[in-house]
């Protein structure tokens, strides 16, 4: 369970884009923790990366402007 004073920033079914993007915001400084709450046997589901309120929108800005799996 995340506490409250943490926010998502992303969400995606690819356990590794989450991975990705934590590992970018990690090195910009940011925390980041992903929860995955994709089905172990079926892998449905989202995985979703949180960080601290205060970090939340630099992080979205971050993910919005600097990240892309296109």
């Amino acid at each position: 369970m995340i506490p409250n004073n943490w926010e998502k920033v992303f969400e995606t079914s690819f356990q590794h884009r989450a991975e990705i993007v934590r590992e970018y915001l990690e090195q910009q400084g940011i925390s980041a923790v992903i929860i995955n709450k994709q089905d172990s046997s079926y892998h449905f589901g989202k995985c979703e990366l949180y960080v601290p309120v205060k970090d939340a929108i630099i992080a979205k800005t971050i993910v919005v402007n600097e990240i892309s799996f296109g």
